[in-house]
């Protein structure tokens, strides 16, 4: 009998060791990459390649799940309603992460944890009306009549930018539109005016000539685009450009977060990654590994809140 009892709890042990080590070893099914946008926009774009590097390394697969919705809200609820396990993430851009700035907001940044900052982007006012051919037209047009803006929802970055202005007496509007697709042609079909958007985005646009810049909202010029001047010459000191990060629902094993950041440090490291992001006419240095995300979300909240101020 006392030889059945130790031999019970030897298999015992065994099982719970093994137990553990199953537990330990991830990932070992799919894991799912929410988008809270639709199919076809950056946001999309970047969880597309990323997951298409990442399977490489992690031997799983990455279905990306497109969840539009509530300037991305829609998606990120469904990240948060699902387990902490490390088998849900999700697409975080600067339109979602702006809603922080208004208190009514439902979720908070102790909810979800970064894995990386994938990509950063500058984003610019665009036209493709004759008359609105230059940022000079666009004020001048703009004290006569309302002009529509296409943005991605309100109380994001693209809404902030419009309400800096309108508060500077340039009578700028937000309309939102949820689908990318639409957002970008509602200048060519007349539904707006104007596009608030980055130049990557629309790049196609760009170099069929059915779109212009007519004002950049960074430090500096861009290379290709060397005529379009920047707010900040101008005198308007509001650069809130666009950031899309990968989450994870906090209460997620630091392990299982550290898997995928490394996957996600892998990826940004290819040269496959690098040639997307030239594509894309994003940072080069856009990358930000979850050690330092935190503070760079942090960073962007503080700036998002002093604009917030003037809607």
């Amino acid at each position: 009998m006392q030889i059945m009892r130790y031999g019970l709890a030897a298999t015992l042990i065994a099982c719970g060791a093994a137990a553990v080590h199953a537990q330990e070893k991830y990932p070992t099914r799919p894991i799912e990459f929410i988008v809270p946008w639709g199919p076809g926009g950056g946001a999309d774009q970047v969880a597309r390649k990323s997951s298409q590097l990442m399977e490489k390394d992690l031997r799983v697969s990455l279905p990306v799940i497109n969840v539009p919705g509530a300037t991305g809200q829609t998606g990120l609820n469904k990240m948060l309603t699902a387990q902490p396990d490390g088998y849900t993430i999700s697409i975080m851009t600067g339109d979602t992460f702006g809603l922080l700035t208004d208190p009514s907001t439902k979720w908070n940044l102790d909810q979800i944890v970064p894995a990386a900052i994938m990509i950063k982007q500058p984003s610019a006012f665009f036209t493709s009306a004759p008359n609105l051919a230059t940022w000079a037209d666009v004020e001048r047009e703009a004290k006569k009549r309302p002009l529509k803006v296409a943005i991605t929802g309100f109380g994001s970055p693209d809404d902030m930018h419009v309400n800096y202005f309108a508060v500077k007496g340039i009578k700028l509007v937000s309309v939102p539109f949820a689908k990318p697709a639409e957002r970008y042609t509602a200048i060519l079909g007349g539904h707006a005016d104007i596009l608030y958007e980055q130049l990557g985005d629309v790049k196609s646009f760009l170099e069929s000539k059915q779109m212009r810049p007519v004002i950049l909202f960074d430090e500096r010029r861009f290379p290709v685009y060397k005529d379009v001047p920047t707010g900040k010459e101008l005198g308007h000191d509001i650069i809130i450009n666009q950031f899309r990060a990968v989450m994870m629902k906090a209460g997620t094993d630091p392990a299982r977060l550290k898997v995928i950041s490394d996957a996600l440090a892998k990826a940004a490291a290819t040269g496959d990654y690098k040639a997307y992001l030239v594509d894309q006419y994003a940072d080069p240095a856009s990358f930000v590994p979850a050690s330092g995300a935190q503070a760079f979300l942090r960073s962007e909240l503080d700036k998002m809140r002093k604009f917030a101020i003037t809607k």
